[in-house]
Order: structure tokens, then sequence, then C-alpha cells
């Protein structure tokens, strides 16, 4: 029986739904077809009507959650800071033991492994997360070399604490990543006048006679 192409497109987002969940929790390799086209409630010999392979899957759900992101930024514009948001939201302590459907914790190692299609997705979610670093605590622009330091104590950090089995050490190395990269969220020291500069010099003689 033919299916309407609104139908269709209800099935394919449910899988779509169902595959962001899952490789957003246990990552690109770990996660099954079987077990994506279960989650939406179908067998897996529907899956090739929608899709052609996982890596095309994984692309499209990837944009799925980048869509999702984006239309909470144009509900709550400016409500918050961003860069806070996203340490906060990224080093969250139960992220060490649960990934919530985060794609950016789980995947940085199965992307290197990935097809071309998978690691295209994992940089426009990357790219994202930098964007999204790209400003102190007041709003304004940093340094971009600052922006991707942050990005990489975010993915470094949480990497190694999922990689260790003592929950003390992994919150640790958490806490530390997240305290660092705060304070490279810090707004940079202003350069002092050249008249400031002159004064300090005078009081430094003046302290020495």
């Amino acid at each position: 029986m033919r299916v309407s192409p609104k139908k269709a497109a209800a099935t394919r987002l449910a899988i779509l739904r169902s595959a962001r969940d899952l490789f957003g929790r246990h990552g690109f390799h770990a996660v099954s077809l079987d077990a994506v086209m279960s989650g939406a409630g179908l067998t897996r010999g529907g899956f090739y009507k929608y899709f052609r392979t996982k890596g095309e899957l994984f692309a499209e759900a990837v944009k799925l959650a980048l869509s999702d992101y984006a239309a909470h930024q144009r509900e709550f514009p400016g409500e918050y800071d961003v860069g806070s948001h996203v340490l906060s939201a990224y080093l969250w302590p139960s992220h060490v033991r649960d990934s919530e459907n985060c794609p950016m914790i789980v995947l940085p190692s199965d992307t290197a492994e990935a097809g071309e299609d998978v690691k295209a997705a994992f940089r426009s979610v990357l790219r994202l997360m930098i964007s999204g670093l790209s400003k102190d605590e007041r709003g304004l622009p940093i340094p971009r070399d600052r922006s991707l330091a942050i990005a990489t104590l975010c993915m470094g950090g949480m990497v190694l604490a999922r990689a260790v089995e003592d929950q003390e050490f992994a919150d640790e190395i958490r806490s530390a990543a997240l305290q660092a990269a705060r304070e490279l969220r810090r707004p940079l020291p202003t350069k002092p006048q050249s008249a400031d500069i002159l004064d300090i010099f005078k009081n430094s003689s003046t302290g020495r006679r």
C-alpha cells in the first residue's frame, strides 16, 4: 500500500529522533540500525526506504540536533550568556556517566574512524560549539585561539573524565576543566595607558629615594 507523503515524512522524522538520541548517548559505532528502528517503533527492513547508509542517517540526525538548538536560540534570544551555557551544559557532572543525547561528548573518538559524511556532520557541531564560545562573560569577542582552547578543554576534559572508573577522580578532572575554561572566558585585562606607565616609574623612583 502506498504511503502518503505526510506519513512518510513523519516516519522519517521518528527515525531521525531515535537516531539523534541513541547516537548522542552511545556514540556512532555502538548504535545499530536495529536499535534505531526499534526506538522509532519500526523494523530494520524499512530503513533503506528513507536513508542509504548509517553514515547518512548520522549526518541527518546531527542536522536535526543543530536545528533544535537554533530554534531554542531564536525562541530565547539574548536571555543568557551562551558561552556560560555551553560550558555548564557540556561539563555537567552527570555527563561523566551519561551524555544525555549530546553528540559532542561521545563522538570525538568515534569520528576519527568514520566516513566523510560523519566527519562533516561532526565538524558542523564543533564549529557551532566554538561559535558559542566566541565571546567573554561581558559578551565581547575573544581571540579565536582562546575559543579553540576552551572547546579543547571541554572535550578533552570530558573524554578523560569518562575514561576513568574512579568517580571522585573523574569529577576532579571535569571540575578542573570547567574552572580552566571559565578562566579563559574572563575579560582580557586592558592595557595601561602610557601616562599610567609613567606614573608607575615615577612612583617606583620616588620609593627608592
